[in-house]
């Protein structure tokens, strides 16, 4: 691009420079949403289980957006080694960033649908890992902004705790439902709650390796640390 007159490489910086911008607005957003279904189901508040449903709309509405400018920049621009790296990954960390509003969603939707189990069951284990999971995708917007590899590969590596806890919740639950079949409602919200925040967690670390490859041209390896065997006991 060293022969290209002035004002078209200016152009082509504020439309790469616009792209991040859109896509930082999608990650403030569904942060947004995902601590607002959080305490939709801990809190048991009505209206934060509002909020993430109606920030829908807006999410989908910057994904687009984020789409149609990434398509642009390829087809007039060419851009090639770094900046074509990174348009690429913000065009994926679009996706992942809209799948997350959807379960943030999805979460905030069920939250209000679960009764206490008689006491026998606490959030506190789905509050941990909804902290956890908040921290990591908080961490990878952050990455995502300021084009940090390090801090994408400690998103990375965090998601083993994730793992853990879900497994634990899932085991727990379970024998919940087979000790008592009153049980069995609450019980299955929760444990898609539970997967939605796995979910959401495992996007987040979808979004540290698409950094991590922008940044570095390197891959963080295949197959990524697991803190348990039921993480994919219930689908996605």
């Amino acid at each position: 691009m060293v022969n290209e007159p002035t004002h078209t490489v200016t152009r082509y910086d504020q439309e790469l420079e616009s792209l991040r911008g859109i896509v930082a607005r999608m990650g403030g957003l569904v942060e947004r949403q995902t601590a607002q279904a959080i305490a939709a189901v801990v809190d048991q508040n009505e209206e934060a289980a509002r909020e993430p449903p109606r920030l829908d709309a807006e999410v989908d509405q910057l994904e687009r957006e984020a789409e149609q400018l990434a398509i642009r920049i390829l087809a007039l621009r060419a851009p090639m080694a770094v900046d074509l790296r990174q348009i690429v990954a913000v065009l994926k960390m679009s996706g992942d960033l809209e799948r997350i509003g959807d379960y943030a969603s999805s979460i905030a939707r069920r939250a209000l649908k679960v009764e206490q189990l008689e006491g026998a069951l606490s959030f506190s284990a789905l509050r941990a890992m909804g902290r956890l999971v908040q921290e990591n995708l908080h961490k990878a917007v952050e990455a995502m902004v300021e084009n940090d590899a390090t801090r994408a590969k400690e998103v990375w590596n965090a998601d083993t705790e994730v793992d853990e806890i879900y497994t634990s919740m899932f085991r727990e639950l379970v024998t919940y439902m087979m000790e008592d079949p009153r049980n069995i409602g609450p019980c299955i919200h929760l444990l898609f709650m539970a997967k939605n925040l796995e979910r959401i967690g495992d996007h987040a670390t979808n979004i540290a390796e698409r950094i991590y490859y922008a940044v570095t041209g390197d891959m963080l390896p295949a197959e990524r640390p697991r803190g348990g065997d039921a993480a994919k006991a219930i689908p996605g």
